[in-house]
């Protein structure tokens, strides 16, 4: 497997962010791309519970990553969340992004989330429009 291309200050995928999660994403042989995470207390939405714009983030960085993964710079263009289970700090959380559709400049992806147990805790459908020009060059400067 290798790593996804990120962006060093990224909230979820930067290495320099000392407020971001810091999560490395991997392209898988079948072109899905797969992260890992463990709940952390800074994290919390309630008493011991991840917050739900967090599992949203890995989502939407995990599908957008199997986006990128084919060198394909695009920006969220919608995404819907089903939450299906409570998170508690301290689980590790498996994400795992693909494609299901490309169409010209819009790709369409689905992602899950799943604990420890292989309990599906969330789930996404997302559309992301391919960048082009100005947004395009900044994206493309972001990129390590």
């Amino acid at each position: 497997m290798r790593e996804v291309a990120k962006y060093r200050n990224c909230f979820v995928c930067g290495d320099d962010n000392a407020c971001g999660l810091r999560a490395k994403f991997y392209v898988t042989n079948d072109g899905s791309v797969v992260s890992e995470i463990t709940a952390g207390e800074m994290h919390q939405g309630y008493k011991d519970v991840l917050h739900g714009g967090i599992v949203s983030a890995m989502l939407d960085e995990v599908m957008i990553k199997a986006v990128l993964a084919k060198d394909i710079f695009a920006v969220t263009a919608e995404m819907t969340v089903k939450f299906k289970k409570p998170v508690y700090t301290g689980q590790k959380i498996k994400f795992v992004g693909r494609i299901i559709e490309e169409k010209r400049r819009i790709t369409r992806t689905e992602g899950t989330a799943t604990n420890e147990d292989g309990v599906e805790i969330a789930s996404a459908t997302a559309t992301y429009i391919e960048a082009k020009g100005d947004l395009k060059e900044i994206l493309t400067d972001s990129i390590e």
